[in-house]
Order: structure tokens, then sequence, then C-alpha cells
């Protein structure tokens, strides 16, 4: 069999890099639980016509037609309403969990969602095909107060605030107000706000003079229009300030609306209350804009600081009409960290690292294969007591099965005592490998220090 060619875009983490990313999934778990979340998981497929009603392209999405068949389709029929797709990001599944389940869910509803999802893009550093997300959101039913806009960020923010023990950067949460840029576009005379915001939200990608061309050519926009939508776009600071360069600008384009107004007042509030609970966390920045259609308050995007390239690893925003039946609507605000994109910058980087890739903090040595029995008896006491042990495979040389715990990483061997010739069994022994210290050990009561006890993630060197 010839040597597999690795997938572009679908990472897989050797067991260092496992251990990194389940330590980053806990944190977040346990944040998230701490403020209230409740835990579910969705289907991996969704129909494709409601994967694509919210701004994605078929492009992006990933259509299973084996799967279809099955269900009596034809593989062949492109119908979007006909089709399953698998799942691009967890919001719209999860917008349809909360229309199917509205009834037995007691509202406001605040759920943790962490899977995996699939996205058809061009793999690239920190963009994946496949890859783990992990979402926070709250939805109402009928309404949603908007203090739970200001308080998402700063569940966010103290979730990965909590791993910079391990050596994770210090993160910036970039938040904007939809009903600014809709109510200053709208006050300038540009009616396609959706095409506005999706050019806007280019910025970082192709700069601003690719954007004002884009907005001139594609949206009908004159030179002015678009010179007032990049100002706009440069606005950003971390106080109240930012509210008052928005209302001057707007003013002296004669541009002032009340849903401007209304925007403003949201995102004072939003950026008095991170001041104060988070400070220099939030940032408000007039260029987020988030390209998709669903967006209606607050939006926000949050960068590694002095990793600002790799982009945006946690984004979302208020969503007023994503869950809806036509009868009743259930408006929510959420964020989503994009995990895999966050444990690959943090390995690639080297900005942290686990002890060992392996669970085990003991490898029981086998002195012959006659008496292989004894060593599992000890690792079988040893793991009664919580304490992972692995048996060495083969009863070669010791210093073999010594290279063989160095080589994993596994910082003790243990050395069952012999028998002598008097039939007495000699006490067992433990090595520390790492100091060279070897001591009279009994399985019953010996244990390893606690910061050896299992694998841990730690600041890299």
């Amino acid at each position: 069999m010839a040597r597999p060619t690795p997938l572009s875009g679908f990472p897989e983490w050797l067991p260092d890099g496992r251990v990194v990313e389940q330590h980053v999934l806990e944190v977040l778990r346990r944040t998230f639980e701490l403020h209230g979340f409740a835990g579910i998981e969705t289907r991996a497929v969704e129909p494709l016509d409601q994967l694509l009603r919210k701004g994605e392209t078929s492009k992006e999405v990933y259509v299973l037609r084996r799967l279809q068949a099955e269900e009596g389709e034809s593989a062949s029929d492109d119908k979007g309403e006909k089709q399953l797709g698998l799942h691009f990001d967890l919001t719209v599944p999860f917008a349809r969990y909360v229309l199917e389940n509205a009834g037995r869910l007691a509202f406001p509803f605040k759920r943790y969602q962490i899977q995996k999802v699939w996205r058809g893009e061009r793999p690239q550093e920190g963009r994946f095909r496949e890859f783990v997300q992990a979402d926070i959101d709250v939805v109402g039913a009928g309404e949603l107060p908007y203090h739970y806009e200001v308080e998402l960020p700063l569940v966010m923010a103290e979730a990965l605030g909590a791993l910079r023990e391990i050596g994770v950067p210090e993160v910036r949460i970039l938040v904007n107000n939809r009903k600014v840029a809709e109510g200053f576009y709208r006050g300038l005379g540009l009616g396609d706000v959706e095409g506005v915001l999706r050019q806007v939200d280019k910025l970082d990608k192709i700069g601003p003079d690719a954007v004002a061309e884009l907005l001139v050519a594609e949206q009908g926009a004159t030179p002015e229009q678009a010179k007032a939508c990049l100002e706009l776009a440069a606005i950003s600071g971390t106080d109240a300030s930012v509210v008052e360069q928005v209302r001057a600008l707007a003013a002296s384009y004669d541009a002032v609306t009340d849903l401007l107004e209304t925007g403003l007042a949201e995102l004072r509030a939003l950026v008095e209350a991170a001041a104060r609970r988070a400070p220099g966390v939030v940032v408000a920045d007039l260029k987020i804009a988030r390209g998709l259609d669903y967006y209606t308050g607050s939006v926000y995007e949050t960068v590694l600081v002095g990793h600002e390239q790799l982009g945006s690893i946690c984004s979302g925003g208020r969503y007023d009409t994503l869950a809806s039946d036509g009868k009743n609507t259930y408006p929510g605000v959420g964020l989503s960290i994009g995990v895999s994109r966050l444990v690959s910058r943090l390995l690639s980087a080297g900005l942290v690292r686990a002890t060992r890739g392996v669970p085990a903090a003991v490898l029981v040595a086998v002195t012959d294969e006659e008496t292989r029995e004894a060593s599992d008896a000890v690792a079988t006491a040893l793991r009664a007591r919580g304490i992972p042990a692995d048996v060495a495979p083969t009863a070669a040389k010791f210093g073999k099965q010594i290279r063989y715990a160095d080589r994993r990483g596994i910082p003790f061997v243990w050395f069952p005592g012999t028998t002598g010739e008097d039939g007495v069994r000699g006490a067992d022994q433990v090595k520390d490998i790492r100091s060279g210290e070897q001591v009279d050990a009994d399985a019953a009561t010996w244990e390893p220090p606690a910061e050896d006890l299992w694998p841990r993630v730690v600041p890299g060197e």
C-alpha cells in the first residue's frame, strides 16, 4: 500500500496536540456551565435549503448525495429543498432545534454546543474544511433583553482569559452594532444595506481602496458615499467617545437617523459595561460588519493580540429572525469559537505544549513473560486508586523499557520485586526517569506528585 497523502483542510492532531485541544475544550465547557449554559448536540445534517437561506453559498456546503438517495430521492436532483448537507456552523442547526423543541424549552434558553462542522472553502493557515466549533447562545421567546448582548461577549472573554495561564495570548473582542451601520448607510441614501455590509466586511482582506471600488461598482454608491462608509469603518476605541465620533461623522453627512441613534445607545451600553467588567478587552470597531444576513444588532469578532493575521477566532452577534415559524419568533444572541483554528495557532507557534501525549503516569516493567501477571497486578492496583498506568509491551532489558517510557513522556517506571531463592519476594521499586531517583514503593500507597498524575498543558518553551 502506497503511503497515504494527507487531505488538506482536515486536521488530525498528534497525541500531544489532542491533549491541548481537550484542555481548551474543558476550560470552555467549565466556564460556560459556570454561567448557566446547558450543553446540547444537534445532528450533523440539515436540509440544504435551510443551510443556504441566511447568506451562505452552495459552494460552501458539503451535499450528501448518497444519504439522500437512501432516503428515496434522486441523487442527481439539484433542488435545494430536496437535498441534505453537512452543517457549516452551529447557529442555523440551533435555530431549527429551538423551533422543533420550543414547547419543551424554558426561555430565555441558554445553551452551549461543541461539535465538528464542515465548510467547503480553500484551506489555509487556521482555516479548515472540517473543524471543531464551540458556541454559546441565549434565545428568548418573542423578545430578548439587550443586556444579553453585553453579557455574552464578557462570558467569552472570561473563557478565553482562563486560557492565559497556559500561554494563550490576550484577546480583543471587537464589537459593532448593525443598527449603527444600517442607520448610517440609510441616512446616506444607500438602499442595499446588506450588500454594503458584505463589501465593508472585506476591508481586512482587500483594503479600503478595493472596497470603495466595489461599493461604487456593485452597490451603486457615489464616491462620496463610499468615502463616508470608509470613514465610519475607521472609527474605533475602548470607551464611549466612539459614539460621539460616529454621531459627528453622521451629522457632517446629514446622515443622522433614529435607527442610528438606537444603535449608538446600545453600543454605548456595551462598551461602558465591558470597560467596568473587563477593562481593555472589548474594543468598539466600526468596521466589524459580519457578512451573514441574519445579524440585526451587536456583532462581535475576536482576535489574538500579536496574532491578528490569523483573523477572527471567535465571532457572532444578535439575530432577531433566524428562528421563526411564521407565528412565533425566537430572537437570540450568540458567539462561536473556532476551536481548531485556535489550537492550530497555539501549536504551530509553540505557544503551549502538553507535558506528555499519553495519560499513563507509570509504566510497569515486565521482568519476564512468566511474571507478567505480577506486573498486571501492580497496574490494576494503581488504576484502582486513580493512577493511570500502562504495562510494558515486552519483557525487554530494563534499559529498553525505560527508553520506551521516555519516548512517550511517561515519568515513572515501576519495577516489581523479584522472588529470591528463599521464596521471599523483594520490595517493588519505582524510578523517576527524569531525575534518576529510585525508591521502594507499594502499589497500595504510592502516589506520583500531583503535577505528574495526568498530562498537563503548559506555556511553550
